[in-house]
């Protein structure tokens, strides 16, 4: 325009915080992208809440599962069906509305795409909001079902010796410690593992002598120490899940990671962002 605006000033009775060197970026381009921009924040909201979702709805098909919902509340509802069966209500919506918001992010992505600067059609203030709306309302239901799990420690212990969780730190103990290679000692941590299930055993049960008989099979004809370098209790306390160091360890470095989390998130709660 030829009348000799204030742009300063202009910018100040609008709301702005400053003016824009670049006026046709700011209004006819950026306008365009930064739909898309949120899209691919929202998408990868909804693809992580899907991920967890599925992490936990695979417990459903356990005879005995180790993490539920609590029941009740919203959260489940009896099969039509089988009256045995909850079905998890409350993780089957988050997943379908989890998928509608990647639905609804991919709409600013195909509206802007293949038109001239400047067009209003990604620029729509209705379905760009629904979009950011229906992601916090993903994100509450995530929560409410952090909420709502009802764990069970002793059948998750239960669960992680059945598998033999802790077998390949058998491999990784005697490499660091012994120096046996790697490979050398993931087969025998192999072989005792299928002795085991071949006899029923736990991780915890497992015969030390059996131990020794297969780590010598392992190494006959090599130029490694014959005998089992690990004692009965070193043996026993590596393939203990519960108590194992690495473990230890491990639950160490998260709780730290917990900590920092819960401190940035306190400082953004305090600064009202």
């Amino acid at each position: 325009t030829s009348w000799p605006l204030n742009r300063t000033r202009m910018a100040d009775y609008l709301g702005f915080a400053a003016t824009v060197d670049n006026a046709y970026d700011a209004s006819q381009i950026s306008s365009q992208e930064e739909p898309v921009e949120v899209g691919a924040v929202v998408t990868s909201i909804a693809l992580h809440t899907g991920s967890f979702v599925e992490d936990v709805m695979v417990q459903y098909a356990q005879s005995r599962p180790w993490i539920l919902l609590a029941e009740g509340g919203g959260n489940t509802y009896v099969s039509s069906a089988m009256p045995q069966k909850r079905n998890p209500g409350l993780l089957n919506n988050t997943r379908r509305d989890a998928s509608q918001v990647i639905a609804l992010a991919m709409v600013p992505l195909l509206q802007a795409h293949n038109i001239p600067p400047g067009m209003p059609d990604a620029k729509e203030v209705k379905s760009n909001g629904e979009m950011v709306k229906s992601t916090i309302a993903v994100l509450r239901q995530w929560e409410r079902i952090l909420g709502q799990m009802v764990i069970s420690p002793e059948r998750a212990l239960e669960e992680l010796n059945s598998d033999w969780t802790a077998s390949q730190e058998l491999a990784d103990v005697l490499m660091r410690k012994y120096r046996l290679p790697f490979r050398v000692g993931h087969h025998f941590a192999s072989e005792v593992v299928e002795y085991a299930k071949a006899k029923d055993i736990k991780p915890l049960d497992f015969p030390y002598a059996e131990a020794q008989r297969i780590y010598a099979e392992t190494v006959k004809g090599s130029s490694y120490a014959q005998a089992l370098p690990m004692s009965e209790a070193e043996f026993r306390a590596t393939l203990d899940a519960q108590q194992a160091e690495w473990i230890q360890a491990r639950r160490t470095r998260i709780a730290a990671s917990l900590a920092r989390l819960d401190a940035d998130f306190d400082r953004l709660a305090a600064s009202g962002r």
